[in-house]
């Protein structure tokens, strides 16, 4: 398991909060992030490595 951390940007892009997931790997890591995608971005990181960016569909 590896630890993840989701952050919640806001509409100027700012973080909001963050949310630590523990996944088996990437893609499941991924999977999680994006059902956070509701009303915001997502960023995807995992220590200083970017996974991702899911952004919130207008």
């Amino acid at each position: 398991m590896q630890d993840y951390r989701a952050y919640l940007l806001g509409p100027d892009g700012r973080i909001k909060s963050r949310i630590d997931l523990v996944c088996e790997n990437d893609e499941a890591a991924k999977k999680q992030a994006k059902q956070l995608v509701d009303g915001h971005d997502v960023e995807l990181w995992q220590l200083g490595r970017k996974i991702g960016m899911f952004k919130e569909v207008s």
